[in-house]
């Protein structure tokens, strides 16, 4: 690439956490490491999805409360790019948006995180158990009926808090958080992929820019990881054709194995006494073609029961 084409100034939009800064910075330095000259800026805001903590998604409006600002921004032209966890954008985006680059995947497990409790089925009955996800309860409830499940909103500092506090005993968080601030010793133990299959896309960086911008896709093109890419547009295929939303249990985890992508998927009711599962290998090549088929399959063994009307 001539110096004549490389970018002179990107504005990066992201949310305001560590966890989002840290994420926003990594790809700066992405960035800077390809075009040295080029000024890059970060230009953080608070969404919706930050502010509200005392509700869960669902009954506030789902993932998109965490872009719709980052949107606002790339929409006015203030921002170029915006930096987000790809298992917190809506599996489908307005119109004027698209997804430029899929970034290599961190760890995608699920991670239990206590202080007293070094495995989920040590907890004694009754015992208090923190998450964010219906997808997370559903399975922890197939498994642990017994347990009280409660909402953990907020950042991850603040998660943390609230258990060290004394609110949980132990609380589910995504690993790839933990490792990418630093707080890989705050992890007790991860579930096995079979144990908490992941959410679409988890682990996983996504950047969003305003659709048409073709000089803002050749320069985030290196940025591509096709492994990663393949994977989570797989599983996100598999969450879109079920209606996914934050206001049902669905995961999705996709990976490439022997020149073939292996995806697995599944959908719960909520108090985890019905999980129905499925998996299917295709080419890499059609990733959301496979996700979808996946979907379907889910869809005719008796998902249609647990997601309603949607799908």
């Amino acid at each position: 690439m001539s110096a004549k084409q490389s970018p002179t100034r990107l504005v990066i939009a992201s949310r305001e956490s560590r966890l989002a800064l840290w994420q926003a910075e990594h790809v700066k330095a992405r960035l800077l490491a390809l075009y040295p000259q080029c000024e890059v800026v970060i230009d953080s805001m608070t969404t919706r999805g930050d502010q509200v903590l005392d509700r869960s998604l669902a009954k506030i409006g789902g993932k998109g409360l965490f872009i719709k600002e980052l949107e606002v921004a790339l929409a006015s032209g203030r921002c170029d790019l915006a930096v987000h966890s790809l298992k917190d954008v809506p599996m489908q985006l307005d119109d004027a948006f698209e997804l430029a680059a899929i970034l290599e995947r961190e760890d995608p497990r699920d991670a239990w995180v206590s202080n007293a409790h070094t495995e989920l089925r040590l907890l004694p009955e009754g015992a208090r158990v923190g998450t964010s996800s219906l997808r997370r309860e559903a399975q922890i409830r197939e498994r642990r009926p017994d347990l009280g499940i409660s909402p953990l909103r907020g950042n991850l500092d603040t998660r943390l808090g609230k258990l060290d506090r004394g609110d949980f005993d132990g609380i589910v968080l995504a690993a790839a958080g933990l490792k990418r601030l630093g707080l890989e010793s705050r992890i007790a133990g991860y579930f096995g992929i079979e144990e908490s299959l992941p959410a679409p896309g988890q682990g996983t960086l996504g950047i969003e820019i305003c659709r048409g911008r073709e000089d803002l896709l050749m320069w985030l093109a290196p940025l591509v990881h096709r492994e990663s890419e393949a994977a989570a547009l797989c599983e996100r295929a598999v969450s879109r054709a079920l209606g996914g939303s934050c206001e049902i249990p669905i995961g999705a985890f996709a990976e490439i194995r022997l020149g073939r992508l292996e995806v697995k998927a599944l959908v719960a009711a909520q108090d985890g006494s019905r999980v129905i599962r499925a998996s299917d290998v295709g080419a890499i090549e059609a990733p959301e073609a496979l996700g979808t088929a996946l979907a379907l399959r889910l869809i005719e063994d008796g998902a249609k029961a647990l997601i309603g009307p949607s799908a």
